[in-house]
């Protein structure tokens, strides 16, 4: 992981609240010179840091209104079982998230979907059929408040 100063924590800051901004508008606010903040931004792609840009779509206005939480439980505890349901999840396209967390689950998998009815075949074509799952919960989101908020990074000494 690189060694982050103020220059790139400041870099990364602007590009949360807006990944479109140019360059050139980022150094401005960042008090670079554009060919610096360029190599630094660049950097921080090339270490893994920054790993992408991503489009904030409305859910709702995209016909996706239902956000459920699902906790998953497994039967056997192993690390190729922990691998296989991971690689399981990824291959779900309505999981938007997944965590792997410690309580009476093993498994949060946050599934956005159109309705009741999209959701119910996620969970009995999908969710349910995981190899090792023995148990299965659904919290559903009644009003979604924030969604994909800025990561409040630590600032350099």
């Amino acid at each position: 992981m690189p060694k982050l100063d103020k220059f790139d924590i400041a870099i990364l800051n602007c590009l949360q609240e807006d990944a479109r901004a140019t360059n050139v508008e980022i150094a401005e606010r960042v008090n670079l010179s554009p060919s610096p903040c360029l190599r630094r931004i660049r950097n921080l792609e090339k270490s893994g840091l920054l790993r992408g840009y991503r489009a904030d779509i409305d859910r709702k206005q995209a016909g996706l209104g239902l956000t459920v939480f699902v906790e998953l439980k497994v039967g056997h505890h192993s690390k190729e079982n922990s691998e296989t349901q991971q690689a399981a999840l990824l291959a779900i396209p309505e999981v938007v998230a997944c965590h792997l967390i410690s309580g009476t689950a093993d498994f949060l998998a946050e599934v956005v979907v159109e309705d009741l009815a999209a959701y119910e075949k996620v969970m009995s074509e999908k969710l349910l059929v995981l190899p090792g799952v023995v148990d299965l919960r659904s919290n559903f989101a009644i009003r979604t408040i924030k969604t994909n908020g800025a990561l409040k990074l630590p600032v350099p000494e």
